[in-house]
Order: C-alpha cells, then sequence, then structure tokens
C-alpha cells in the first residue's frame, strides 16, 4: 500500500484511465484461457470462443452473460460450484451458502473478497477494532469484512448477527472505533445505546453494504451520533464491486473486477449515463465470472471522483433488472422487447407499459425514434405479436422522451 496520508490504498486507484483499460483488456485473454481450462462448465458457457481474440471492449461485449439463476442450474447438476471453479475444492478455504441455496467459494489468499478497499476508503486504518456485525454462519458475509480488516492489520469483534443488548455491552467496554454491518442494524445499536444510556461514542466511521444507505440515514448517523458511515457494494459471488469514498458522489469501481451497464435482458452495453443492468467480470483466478449479470440497474457517471481515484463510479444500486411481467396470463421478458428493437433499427430505445383498463390488462410499446418512418407503427405491431404472443398497441416518440430509469417493462397495474 501507498503511504497512509496519500489517502489512497494502493497505486492502482490513481492510474490513468487509459492505462487501466489497457491493464484490465490485456488479461481478459489470461484469465479466459485460465478458465476455459480448468473450470469445464465456463468452457461450455464460452464454447467456441478464442481468448486470444478477446482484447477490446467490444469482444467482451460479444460473450454471453453468466446469468445468477444459471449458477443454481449447474450447481444442482455438479455439486458444489457447478463447474464453475478453476480451483479444485480441496485447494478452497471456505464454502459458503446464500439464498437460492447458491454455494460460493472464499480461496486461500488473503483479502479474497477484496473489501480491504472499501474499508480503507472509509477511513479504517492499521490498530482500529472492529465490530463485525455480518452474520458468520454459512453466509460468507462475516468472512468477507474480517478477511478485509485483518489485511488492513484492524483487530475483530466477531459479532455476528442478534443478540443485541450482547452487542450493546461489548461494544461498551471493547470501545470499537468502526462498525460494519447493515445500516439498519447500525440504526438500531445506536438508538438503543442513546435510549438505555449507554456510551457507543466510541463509533467513528462504519461501512455498510446489503442494503441501501440513503442519505438522509447517512446524515443522521454523522450528525445525530457521530458516525461516517460508507456505502459499498458487493456480492457473494463476485466480492466487493464498488465502493463509496469521502467524495460522496458515487461508488468508485473496484481495481478487480471490469463493469458493464447492458440493457437489461440483453447483454448490449448502452450508453455512459443510461440506466442498465451491471454487469462484472471478476478477475478471480479460484472462481473467474465473465460477464456475470448481476440483476442489479446501476449506471456509470460521467467524469472522475473528486477524491483523486480515477476508476468509473457507479451510480448506486437503482433497482432490479428482471422485469418480467404476466400479461393476459403470457410472461413477457425483457429480452422479447430488445428483440423487437434489433428488428427495428429505426427505434432507439423502447419501453412496453402494461396497464389495466375496465378489469383487462392493455399493453402500449412506446418507441423513441429520431425521424417518422413510414409504415413503422404498423411493422412494430405486427413484431410485438409475434415475439410475444400478444396484441397491444404502439406509440412513437421523440428522442428523450422515455425516463432513464431501466425500465424495459413498466408494470403499471395497481396490485390488488
Amino acid at each position: 500500500m501507498t503511504d497512509i496520508a496519500a489517502g489512497h490504498y494502493d497505486p492502482l486507484e490513481v492510474r490513468a484511465p487509459a492505462e487501466r483499460d489497457a491493464d484490465l483488456l490485456a488479461a481478459l485473454p489470461g484469465l479466459l484461457r485460465h478458465g476455459l481450462e480448468r473450470a469445464p462448465a465456463l468452457a461450455a458457457h464460452l464454447a467456441g470462443v478464442d481468448p486470444d481474440q478477446i482484447r477490446s471492449f467490444a469482444a467482451l461485449a460479444s460473450l454471453p452473460p453468466l446469468r445468477k439463476d444459471e449458477l443454481c442450474r449447474l450447481q444442482q447438476a455438479n455439486p458444489p460450484l457447478g463447474g464453475l471453479n478453476a480451483t479444485p475444492i480441496g485447494q478452497l478455504a471456505k464454502i459458503f451458502m446464500s439464498p437460492g441455496p447458491i454455494f460460493d467459494p472464499e480461496g486461500a489468499r488473503p483479502d479474497y473478497w477484496r473489501f480491504a478497499r472499501a474499508l480503507y476508503a472509509a477511513g479504517f486504518r492499521r490498530g482500529d477494532l472492529v465490530h463485525n456485525a455480518f452474520a458468520y454462519h454459512l453466509t460468507p458475509a462475516g468472512s468477507v469484512i474480517e478477511s478485509a480488516a485483518r489485511a488492513l492489520g484492524c483487530p475483530v469483534i466477531p459479532a455476528g448477527t442478534g443478540r443485541t443488548e450482547q452487542q450493546l455491552s461489548a461494544i461498551e467496554q471493547l470501545r470499537p472505533v468502526g462498525y460494519a454491518g447493515t445500516p439498519s442494524f447500525l440504526k438500531i445499536l445506536l438508538e438503543r445505546g442513546r435510549d438505555e444510556h449507554i456510551d457507543l461514542s466510541c463509533f467513528r466511521k462504519a461501512v455498510v453494504t446489503a442494503e441501501a444507505l440513503p442519505k438522509a440515514l447517512a446524515e443522521e448517523f454523522r450528525q445525530v451520533y457521530g458516525v461516517d458511515a460508507y456505502q459499498s457494494y458487493g456480492t457473494a459471488d463476485l466480492g466487493l464491486v464498488a465502493y463509496e469514498t469521502p467524495a460522496r458522489e458515487g461508488l468508485v469501481v473496484d481495481e478487480g473486477v471490469l463493469v458493464e451497464i447492458v440493457r437489461p435482458g440483453t447483454g448490449d452495453p448502452v450508453p455512459e449515463g443510461e440506466v442498465g443492468e451491471l454487469l462484472v467480470t471478476t478477475f478471480n483466478p479460484d472462481y473467474p465470472l465473465i460477464r456475470f449479470a448481476t440483476g442489479d440497474l446501476s449506471a456509470i457517471m460521467p467524469g472522475q471522483s473528486p477524491c483523486g481515484r480515477t476508476n468509473r463510479r457507479l451510480r448506486g444500486w437503482l433497482g432490479r433488472a428482471d422485469q418480467t411481467t404476466k400479461v393476459k396470463g403470457m410472461f413477457v421478458h425483457p429480452s422479447q422487447i430488445a428483440e423487437i428493437t434489433r428488428r427495428h433499427p429505426e427505434v432507439g430505445r423502447a419501453q412496453l407499459v402494461v396497464e389495466r383498463a375496465d378489469g383487462l390488462d392493455r399493453m402500449t410499446l412506446r418507441c423513441e425514434l429520431a425521424a417518422p418512418a413510414e409504415g413503422l407503427k404498423a411493422a412494430l405491431q405486427t413484431s410485438l405479436r409475434a415475439i410475444t404472443g400478444l396484441r397491444g398497441g404502439v406509440e412513437l416518440v421523440a428522442p428523450g422522451t422515455l425516463a432513464n430509469d431501466g425500465k424495459v417493462i413498466d408494470d403499471r397495474r395497481e396490485l390488488s
């Protein structure tokens, strides 16, 4: 690591963006070759791919995404890790179980999940005692934070979840300076401490994840309790993806991953700033996930962070990408709407609006296009019926009319 005074975890964080892109793209063929040779399920998923040809973002975008629901299917067919692990089971450190169930490996190297970078950005330094309120049983969150803290030289209180009274007692007596856990449990601890006159003033910083951290709650932590809380985003499959810095402007992407934002239901990249599904490629030799579709919506923010880190920034979690809905008893998928736009290149963005009128489902395909095109409306209606099996209206609108919210299917029906 660089000098603490520099404010950055290592020199990777301040690379020129072009240098970072070149480094990541140069590493892609080796990552692919390693995965194809050692992970049979990845080899089947990417059958026919020549790793030496994947040296650009456009080439990467030609590869099929790997979706989270495929992990369940692969792992059920070939337990425990579905053949996606490039390191044999016997050489791993741990195997966890996440809801699904999905099994997640932990390799034997330090800071396997790469979360030390997020803790460092939040102000954690060597010797800081960390109260780790993430679960230690079966799920990986507790281990994620502990391995990161140990990499920084921070001792840990393995508090886990629940047993609030015991945790409050431990905090009062051991005086940890930092907290790691969900923001909701931090709020519970601080409020209970205040109500029961338990001194929790030792807490000065926090890394929170697994839930959203609204600005109002972050401000409450800071103003009312003196705790500087920072949001981070990661998954049990990928480890750290992005993290908040003192700049408080979006989440800076981790140096160990490559992110893409694509149109939901497809693997097609969207322009910078447009909301879409987050795809992540992780340079993890034990578990090399390529174009892993998180199912989460986000967007790339323009420019660089004022904190000096030069990597791309995410706007944060903006919802779920799986907008599959049922209309008149039939499922309609975002991928079907994407297929319609592919058939009609005159269309820019498109969104299917589903409503209910007089007790009946009604759907309208709203399409942005730069100039009128004769016969396009009728052609779109034909494609809509051919691809979805349902009749629907078509509305042609000007570019910029549709909201930049990542919604390919906007279901406006009220739940009864």
